[in-house]
């Protein structure tokens, strides 16, 4: 609610005051000053949104904006290419046909969308002289955005179950990790991403929001939009702390508790073969855990003390172009099975391209 300070005034003889002459009691016979009409009158004004927002971006200067326009679309692309190649390549080798590659499926589609989220949007405005964005593609760019970060958090932490399955209980993994616990879990991270992201939308878009349709921002981020109220926002940063600490917080508790008992059983293992090969089961997913859950543990644990506009700007950023390009790379380069399944892929679209030019 919006606080509004009235002099010091008796409200009772307010209002039971009774006029002499006609005998009538008058309801409210007191003067309000100018600088409270007018806050009052400006109060309706201040309950609905505006039609469009305008994203301030990381730079007005045109040249960089066309320099930043180059670099992105080029990542974005890679993303695409990269997240596409890795699901069509665990759809087509029989060989990646198990748990850990079906959760890095869903991985690949997630990042892939988290990114098709932003990207495209962001592109346009480095070309556009007004970089406006209408509410409702603001609301559907957040909850979107949002809800794929918030799957990807809990899909990291089912991924890494899986790999403390492979590693701490071996014999057994095939029958724990059946195929339809693998869906359920993967049901269950998009489901709760989604709700989470839902109620967030909601409720931030129903703040009350003064005239300012300025975000700055590079899209419409949960805590650049929340600063567009022109109310106690307390509440919301509280609601986003506590979605923060079920989504992100212990999804990375349950990630290092799995890898705390994968690396007191790897240090069991006696031979140092078994040992190496135990460590690259997981280092992949290990890698991408470091870079997925830091700088969001960073932003979004402590609005009060959040980082400043710019370093929001270039964590947005990375999630949206650097992580979800990085991703397929560090799939492909540091597993063998995956690095074999691309060999195999290659040798047989090379030999079909000779059998066409030889034909």
């Amino acid at each position: 609610m919006m606080e509004i300070f009235f002099p010091m005034v008796d409200v009772f003889s307010v209002y039971t005051t009774k006029n002499p002459a006609t005998g009538q009691i008058n309801l409210l016979q007191m003067k309000i000053p100018f600088s409270l009409t007018a806050t009052l009158c400006k109060e309706p004004d201040n309950q609905t949104w505006a039609g469009e927002f305008i994203l301030l971006g990381l730079s007005s200067d045109w040249d960089i904006q066309v320099s930043l326009f180059v670099l992105f679309l080029v990542m974005y692309l890679l993303t695409v290419l990269g997240n596409i190649l890795i699901v069509l390549l665990i759809r087509l080798d029989s060989r990646l046909h198990t748990p850990m590659y079906f959760f890095l499926t869903n991985l690949s589609l997630v990042d892939v969308s988290y990114a098709t989220s932003i990207v495209p949007q962001m592109l346009v405005h480095f070309l556009a002289k007004r970089k406006v964005i209408p509410y409702v593609s603001c609301a559907a760019q957040l909850f979107f955005s949002l809800g794929l970060g918030g799957i990807e958090f809990v899909l990291l932490a089912v991924m890494a179950y899986d790999r403390y399955v492979a590693v701490c209980d071996p014999l057994r993994y095939l029958i724990i990790m059946q195929e339809g616990l693998c869906t359920r879990l993967a049901i269950i991270s998009w489901v709760s991403g989604s709700t989470n992201s839902l109620m967030q939308t909601v409720i931030t878009f129903q703040l009350p929001m003064c005239t300012n349709k300025y975000i700055d921002h590079i899209s419409c981020e949960l805590l650049a939009v929340v600063r567009l109220a022109c109310v106690d926002t307390s509440s919301n940063e509280v609601a986003i702390m506590v979605s923060s600490i079920i989504l992100l917080m212990t999804p990375f508790c349950l990630v290092l508790l799995s890898y705390i008992r994968i690396i007191s059983t790897i240090l069991k293992i006696q031979s140092t073969e078994g040992r190496k090969k135990a460590f690259h089961t997981c280092a992949s997913h290990l890698t991408v855990v470091a870079l997925c859950y830091g700088m969001a543990i960073f932003t979004y644990i402590q609005p009060h003390s959040s980082p400043s506009v710019l370093q929001e700007k270039l964590i947005s950023l990375f999630y949206a172009i650097l992580t979800p390009m990085l991703n397929p790379m560090i799939y492909s380069l540091r597993n063998k099975e995956v690095k074999g399944a691309w060999q195999k892929l290659l040798g047989k679209f090379s030999g079909f391209t000779s059998k066409l030019t030889t034909g």
